[in-house]
């Protein structure tokens, strides 16, 4: 977990300094904000920067993780020492970036360090939910049930992610065969036929024609400036979206975004399910667990919902009352996490609205891709059409010129 150096101001107007580990920097923000604190600045230090580029080159994958989880589960649950599982999983590990880390984390359990401490040097590879339920198995003396629940959820997230890749996959094939198709026809075969043209004596053109050759002028002698233009473009937006101001604009725009709104709202909705439910039932406390899940959504606004509500579930409100207000959360979740609450079950519950909301992702995509696919195949056709068409209203013209004349 990165460590935040911080200044804030107290009620008195005192100027008060602090170190602390967090999240991030916004949930670290909201955190003092809700103490009553003026916050002045927030700077991740240097020995936080450097821990988060920690273990090299490489990624470690979600499938990684979960053989992981579930060795180590199985190991513990078997009684064999901490230190030994971390040595053995070490042996058969597949991946050198993990392989490196494990050996670092079997080094600091040996010099007497937690195991949740120690993973927290390496943010990029185990995220704030996953050593928030190492955490909840240590103290709570139920690591193997940690660990096991973290591979279930491991194993779910990637299904969820596998499905939408899956679904994508297919018209975004389709686009790039289009594009590629239309940028050949209109650099390498349009430009012969505009030397047939001037060999005729076409001199006026269709305006289709004249649009098609200017795009094809465009392409062939000045294709460096869309280059830039594009690569502009991307490192503007790049840019725009690691502001606050541009997250928050981003990440709205998904959730209200036509067609593709409702799908990321329901991929929203199942995780902060499934990360709740599972922090919930590992023992993890809920103002604790609902910090983890703002850190782990991926979307600044319900981050800021979620916040919202551990804020009034502070000042003794029920979870579902700031759930309902924000209108993020449908009344069908907002009713059976209430239910849940009142009647003790919260986390099966949570479980129940994650596994019907992945069911409705799973339904979403397959209408979305039956969809997209003959938009797609139109989208093509009438491209190749128009372009079809502008080569041949010449050859017609030429053709008929041709026929008056010798009538």
């Amino acid at each position: 977990m990165p460590t935040y150096a911080y200044t804030v101001r107290d009620a008195t107007g005192a100027v008060i300094p602090g170190t602390v580990e967090a999240e991030s920097e916004g949930l670290l923000r909201r955190r003092l904000t809700e103490q009553g604190l003026t916050v002045v600045d927030i700077k991740e230090t240097k020995t936080a920067k450097k821990k988060n580029v920690a273990g090299g080159f490489g990624r470690v994958k979600l499938s990684d993780l979960s053989v992981f989880c579930r060795q180590f589960s199985t190991m513990i649950d078997a009684g064999v020492s901490l230190v030994r599982c971390l040595a053995v999983l070490s042996e058969q590990s597949v991946n050198p970036k993990l392989k490196r880390i494990i050996n670092d984390l079997q080094a600091e359990v040996e010099a007497g360090q937690m195991l949740s401490r120690a993973m927290s040097k390496y943010p990029t590879v185990f995220s704030n939910l996953f050593i928030g339920l190492i955490r909840a198995g240590e103290v709570g003396g139920v690591l193997e049930e940690s660990l096991q629940r973290l591979s279930m959820f491991l194993e779910k997230d990637q299904e969820l992610r596998r499905k939408v890749r899956s679904a994508m996959t297919y018209p975004c094939i389709v686009m790039i065969v289009a594009i590629a198709i239309v940028l050949l026809l209109v650099t390498f075969i349009l430009p012969k036929f505009m030397d047939l043209f001037v060999d005729l004596g076409v001199k006026d053109y269709p305006a289709p024609t004249k649009m098609l050759m200017a795009f094809s002028n465009f392409l062939t002698s000045r294709w460096y400036i869309m280059l830039i233009g594009t690569i502009a473009f991307v490192i503007a937006f790049r840019l725009f979206v690691r502001t606050k101001v541009g997250r928050r604009t981003y990440d709205r725009i998904k959730l209200k975004a036509p067609v593709f709104g409702k799908l990321n709202h329901k991929i929203v909705l199942a995780r902060f399910s499934r990360t709740l439910g599972t922090l919930l039932a590992s023992g993890v406390p809920i103002l604790q667990a609902l910090e983890t899940v703002a850190g782990t959504v991926s979307n600044e606004i319900v981050a800021d919902a979620v916040m919202e509500a551990r804020a009034r579930i502070r000042e003794g409100d029920r979870i579902g009352d700031p759930l309902q207000r924000c209108k993020l959360f449908p009344p069908m979740v907002v009713q059976m996490i209430s239910i849940g609450e009142e009647s003790g079950a919260l986390d099966p519950m949570l479980a129940k609205v994650a596994d019907f909301y992945e069911a409705e992702v799973d339904a979403a995509l397959a209408s979305l891709t039956s969809a997209i696919e003959p938009v797609m195949i139109v989208f093509l056709g009438c491209a190749v059409g128009f372009i079809v068409i502008s080569i041949f209203l010449p050859l017609i013209s030429v053709v008929t010129s041709l026929t008056g004349s010798q009538n």
